[in-house]
């Protein structure tokens, strides 16, 4: 009886609907599985088609198209190690999330997941059927567990694995960020491991999927919840582990050891890669973005500078009588001390022009909210020709304090193809600011240093769409919006919650009446990098014609 097990863990990037590329890093990682004389090479949940395919994985086409993508897999990876991998599968008339175990050139073992996530991001009730509460499958003379995602998140699955005779547990995952998601992972698998006694391997899909970022973060654990390896987050790794057969059953060989950063960092990390992934898999080499000479488009500028290279971001100041000075030099040393190529088009003429070809109309009315929002679109119809002309995707840049109380313009500001800090506060962006300037990290392709002119994060924010404006003419100081928002956002608390925290009534009406009326504008919105459980889109679905206000 073989008293040790080669594990390799394929902690990957995969993208949805390329049936053919995630079956290549497939076999990549079975190559290198097979180098290191592994028993069997383990690649996350549904990582043939990408996760989370959504309504795609039905289409009858497309998941025929998977599973004979799994039967070529396997008779591709026959001489050499079993290859654990996750896909879509067919009983009946039922569709399955499965996991497939492929051995000798065919698909020896076949695990449906039977707990169906329909929470948060997750709709799986809608495309899958549960399958039932399985046992273990058998490599070699090995008998090895496979809660798949979810099924881990409970006791059954997992005790019925370890009472039928599973000697370890393998989890494959498609478990995407939020800020403190690693830790929930952690507390669970620890708990499987109390309970069963028996080892567990969690291995987790990385890389950005539309409003997704997964971060990896694969790890290990020995009975006890005893940490045996743990894997970076948001890095694609190939990475062996032994397990040893001891009296008291397999244990895990102390290996890999790699420390998780800070929450900032994390959050930073996410946005770049979040953005990085949405431009290739979207077949997108550049950028282009308003930058204003405000801190919210500075930062979209970094990020974008960070995930693909200076030189494909195209920073675009577009100013008006309203522009001040600094903004026009913050703009353009932000530019230079990123490296990105930069463009200076005056709006004047433009907005000149139309305010001319309305006057008839609007003769006998005072100038208002309509003449900012020209100005706001104008900017709009500019960038968007630019990226006509050179194929470049344009990025929005409103913060979740502004996207949540509808502080953007809708076909102006909001006009774009992506928007990295969708899910950030505006208290936080200042943080993510001043963390970027001091700290530089081998993934970011931008320069290191302080490349966000301090000027940028320290004045009063401000749309400069008038005279003397400030953003909290508007708005309750960003301190305090956001401290509400976090409430009646995050928590989906009251007006009543706000109160009992200190913040004044007529405030937190305000702010709560702001989030109704701007719901159809988030339904317009840019998708934008998940962050927190509560991002504006999946985690959070509000009609948009509502009536409802607290109170009344």
């Amino acid at each position: 009886m073989a008293d040790r097990f080669r594990l390799t863990l394929a902690q990957l990037n995969a993208t949805v609907g390329d049936l053919a590329g995630n079956a290549a890093l497939a076999r990549d990682a079975w190559e290198a599985g097979r180098a290191a004389g592994a028993d069997l090479v383990a690649l996350p949940e549904m990582f043939v088609t990408g996760y989370n395919p959504q309504d795609l994985v039905a289409k009858p086409s497309f998941h025929a198209a998977a599973i004979e993508t799994i039967r070529r897999l396997a008779a591709d990876c026959a001489d050499g190690p079993a290859l654990a991998i996750g896909g879509p599968w067919l009983e009946g008339t039922e569709l399955h999330n499965a996991y497939f175990i492929l051995k000798g050139g065919n698909v020896a073992s076949t695990l449906l997941k039977h707990h169906l996530p329909n929470y948060a991001v997750f709709d799986e009730m809608r495309v899958f059927d549960a399958g039932p509460v399985g046992g273990p499958y058998s490599v070699g003379n090995t008998r090895i567990g496979s809660p798949i995602c979810e099924d881990a998140w409970h006791e059954d699955v997992a005790e019925t694995q370890a009472e039928t005779g599973a000697e370890f547990l393998l989890v494959p995952n498609g478990s995407p960020y939020h800020r403190g998601k690693y830790e929930v992972r952690l507390n669970h698998m620890i708990a499987r491991t109390v309970e069963t006694g028996l080892p567990l391997v969690f291995v987790n899909l990385v890389g950005g999927q539309d409003d997704q970022v997964f971060d990896g973060g694969s790890f290990v654990l020995n009975p006890g919840g005893e940490m045996a390896l743990q894997l970076p987050v948001f890095e694609q790794c190939v990475e062996h582990v032994d397990l040893e057969r001891t009296d008291a059953g397999w244990r895990a060989v102390p290996g890999r050891f790699d420390r998780h950063p800070d929450t900032l960092e994390q959050d930073y990390h996410a946005m770049v890669v979040g953005l990085g992934d949405y431009l290739r898999k979207a077949g997108f080499p550049k950028v282009l973005l308003g930058l204003s000479g405000g801190v919210d488009s500075a930062l979209v500028a970094t990020i974008a500078a960070d995930a693909i290279g200076p030189e494909n971001v195209r920073c675009v100041m577009l100013p008006s009588e309203y522009t001040s000075e600094h903004s026009l030099e913050d703009a353009k040393a932000l530019a230079e001390l990123l490296g990105c190529p930069y463009d200076f088009v005056p709006i004047d003429r433009g907005r000149d022009a139309v305010t001319e070809t309305l006057a008839p109309l609007f003769a006998g009315r005072d100038a208002d909210l309509t003449e900012e929002n020209i100005q706001s679109r104008l900017r709009g119809l500019l960038l968007m020709a630019l990226s006509n002309k050179f194929g470049e995707m344009l990025l929005t840049t409103g913060n979740k304090s502004e996207v949540a109380v509808g502080y953007a313009t809708i076909y102006g500001d909001m006009a774009g193809g992506y928007n990295p800090i969708k899910d950030l506060y505006k208290t936080r962006v200042f943080d993510i600011c001043r963390w970027r300037n001091a700290e530089h990290r081998p993934w970011m392709k931008a320069p290191g240093g302080e490349v966000i002119p301090p000027r940028i994060i320290s004045k009063p924010p401000s749309a400069e769409l008038r005279t003397d404006q400030k953003d909290s003419d508007s708005l309750p100081d960003y301190p305090v919006l956001d401290g509400i928002l976090k409430i009646l956002v995050d928590r989906d608390g009251s007006i009543e919650d706000c109160v009992a925290e200190g913040y004044a009534r007529e405030d937190a009406a305000k702010v709560e009446h702001l989030i109704y009326v701007s719901e159809y504008k988030r339904f317009q919105s840019a998708p934008g990098t998940r962050l927190s459980e509560r991002a504006f889109w999946l985690d959070r679905r509000y009609p948009i014609v509502n009536r409802w206000r607290e109170g009344r």
